[in-house]
């Protein structure tokens, strides 16, 4: 991706709060990365290397991946995990696939087998405790995957017990407010990409726009050539938000999409946990 159609990383830091949260990890440290797309376009290696220098710098207790690590073949994943390897934290690196991971039959078992080899856990509807059985991480597979089954997953936990949450997709927040979810941690959205401040991102009107562009035009950008939403709830295409009774926060990712980023850079995102 060229310099010009990103913007600067951006490093955001918050503290959310968890009801129930044992004083034992009281201001613990997360970082959250998403949406890489390496594929030699999206996202240069110069971005990649700083994001993991700040991960890095930030100490983190824990490190927690939301998919899309490549945008279409698997392929690119060998190299990114060469510099994944670099990533450090306390009680390790877990991560979760995203729609782009599962672009082709083989790519869920090349990408994970990539990533397990240099230590990385991929949560595939699967519970992790790195930080202990008072905190569980629940890792789910893609919203739109025929196994998105919550239900089997959350029916493992007692509902008295916090949980973080790992799940691609910001939109499954909805369903999921029928069980205890402290913390969802999400990516998908890039943001929106492109963001007009005091209204939002653009996506949202991608259909009215695209359909008053000359069809000759929309076959020069492929951005253009296909008209669909990524997400329903664009209200939630970035940032900390409350659902119901659970929380969700979405990142921005690093990875860029053509034609580019407008105020709407980049993240690393850095969260600290403190008791409710």
């Amino acid at each position: 991706m060229h310099w010009f159609l990103s913007s600067p990383l951006s490093v955001e830091q918050l503290t959310v709060k968890i009801a129930g949260l044992s004083a034992s990890l009281q201001g613990k440290k997360l970082v959250h990365l998403s949406d890489f797309h390496y594929d030699g376009l999206r996202l240069s290696d110069e971005m990649l290397e700083e994001a993991i220098a700040l991960s890095n710098q930030a100490q983190p207790d824990l490190i927690l991946l939301t998919g899309d690590y490549v945008t279409t073949s698997p392929n690119p994943i060998h190299e990114l995990a060469l510099q994944l390897k670099k990533l450090q934290s306390n009680h390790g690196i877990y991560a979760i696939l995203g729609n782009h991971d599962l672009h082709y039959k083989h790519s869920k078992a090349e990408i994970t087998e990539a990533m397990t080899n240099i230590g990385i856990r991929v949560l595939w509807n699967e519970i992790a405790y790195p930080l202990g059985t008072e905190l569980p991480i629940v890792g789910l597979v893609d919203y739109y995957s025929r196994e998105f089954k919550p239900a089997t997953i959350f029916n493992q936990l007692n509902p008295s017990t916090p949980r973080l949450v790992l799940t691609h997709n910001p939109d499954t927040a909805e369903y999921l407010q029928q069980w205890r979810v402290d913390l969802q941690l999400s990516g998908h959205t890039h943001g929106g990409q492109i963001v007009i401040p005091g209204i939002g991102a653009v996506l949202p009107y991608h259909k009215k726009i695209v359909r008053k562009i000359p069809m000759i035009l929309r076959q020069l950008l492929p951005c253009l050539r296909r008209e669909f939403f990524i997400i329903h709830h664009w209200e939630w295409s970035q940032g900390l938000h409350r659902i119901g009774n659970n929380q969700l926060y979405v990142n921005r990712g690093l990875g860029t999409y053509f034609p580019g980023r407008i105020f709407c850079p980049p993240e690393v995102t850095v969260i600290t946990l403190e008791r409710e």
